[in-house]
Order: C-alpha cells, then structure tokens, then sequence
C-alpha cells in the first residue's frame, strides 16, 4: 500500500480552514484543561497534603479526615476512569439539567479530569518540601493557611513544572477523546475528511503529523520556561548567599 503524498498535500491546502480550526479547538481544550485543572487541582492537592495536628479539635480533625476522603474518592475516580467515557456519561447525564452543548461540556470535562492528575503533582510538590520550612513559618507566627498560600504552594508549583508542563502534552493529545460528544476539535475534523474523501492513511498521516508539531512546539515553550525559571533560582540563590 502506498501513500498519496500528492492528494495529502493538496488536502491539506484545500481542507486547511477545518484543519485550522481543528487545531485552534485542540489548542483551546488544552489550555483551558490545563489552566483550570491547574488550578482545581492547587486546592484538591492542598486539602490531601493536610496533616492532622494532635492539637487540632475534634471537629477540626474529623473536617480533615473528611476533606482528604473526599479528594482521594475525586482522584480516584477521574483518574481510574477513561476520559471518553466521563465525557460521554457526564455530557449526556448532566445535560437536561445544564442544557450545555458539547464545547462547553468538554471545557469543564477535560478540567475536572485534569484536576485529578494535577492534584497528585501538587501533593507530590508538597510532600517534596524540607519540613523546616514549616517550622520556620510557625515561628514566624504565620498560620497553617497562611504557610501553605505564601511559601509550600508556590515553591510546589515551580518545584512541578516540569509535570504540569507535561500534562499539557497529555490535553493536546487526549482532547480528541471529546470527539464523542461531538466537539470539533482537530480528531474530529479529520474524520469527517476522511469520511468525505475516503483517503484514511492520507488524512490519519496528516493529523498525526499536526499533533506532533503541535506537542512539538508546546515542549519548546515549556522548556524555555523552564530553563528562565531555573535561572531565575540560581540568581535568587546566589544573591541570598551574598
């Protein structure tokens, strides 16, 4: 079987305002997904990362135990679940009541699941923390509330960057499961291509080179970012030592 690298070209000219499109969708689900999963899971990780303090109250140690339960089941279930299928549940479950359409359904879809992978990422930054730090906050007078907002979630989140950076790979990637509940989005325009010119390699061949420049591209950013940040460290460091 061989390709038509002509009829793939001369589709890609021909159907570049639906692949635009599609990329633009793609692009759109990603970041919102990452961003507000960003941060649904800053205050999920928070609440899993609290630590019962023997001096806490009763009631405050059961309001504890019952955040943590929560957030762990929320993990649990968006993370042990396909996100093709949550969309399809949630989407037609949830829809007599919102009357959402499939754009809006797959915003808060792909945010509510990756709120879930974020959580753990923000749990991990925290745990990853020298304990000193809370103690030196403490004398400081500072509250747990107060600690945790103005010096562990900060340093969490930049200490996991690299893993929120590559959950916005995974959005780019994993947005054409929303095709399920009809969103256009790149997947999904390309199937309707397919369909029209029954040219599946071509089209496919298309698509999967469009999703490998756009994680391509997004890597680049995000490596720079991150290379400024580590640079950003290094002089605060240095000046401190100073």
């Amino acid at each position: 079987m061989s390709i038509d690298f002509h009829f793939a070209w001369q589709t890609l000219i021909d159907g570049w305002p639906l692949f635009g499109y599609g990329i633009a969708m793609t692009l759109t689900f990603a970041i919102v997904g990452t961003v507000a999963g960003l941060i649904i899971g800053l205050l999920l990780g928070a609440i899993r990362s609290l630590e019962i303090d023997p001096l806490d109250s009763s009631s405050i140690k059961a309001l504890k135990k019952f955040g943590r339960g929560l957030t762990s089941f929320y993990v649990w279930i968006f993370r042990g679940t396909p996100m093709m299928v949550q969309a399809v549940f949630l989407y037609y479950l949830l829809k007599p009541i919102f009357h959402w359409d499939g754009l809006t359904a797959g915003l808060i879809i792909i945010s509510i699941n990756t709120a879930a992978y974020m959580a753990e990422i923000i749990r991990s930054g925290i745990q990853a923390i020298d304990r000193g730090q809370y103690e030196g906050a403490k004398a400081l007078g500072m509250t747990n509330g107060q600690t945790l907002f103005n010096i562990i979630l900060p340093q969490a989140i930049k200490n996991s960057f690299p893993s929120i950076g590559n959950q916005l790979i995974v959005n780019i990637k994993d947005s054409c499961m929303l095709n399920a509940i009809a969103v256009t989005e790149l997947y999904f325009q390309a199937t309707s291509i397919a369909g029209s010119t029954m040219k599946y390699t071509e089209i496919y061949m298309l698509v999967a080179i469009m999703y490998l420049a756009l994680t391509t591209i997004a890597t680049f950013v995000l490596n720079t970012i991150e290379k400024k940040l580590n640079k950003t460290n290094k002089a605060t460091t240095m000046d401190a030592c100073a």
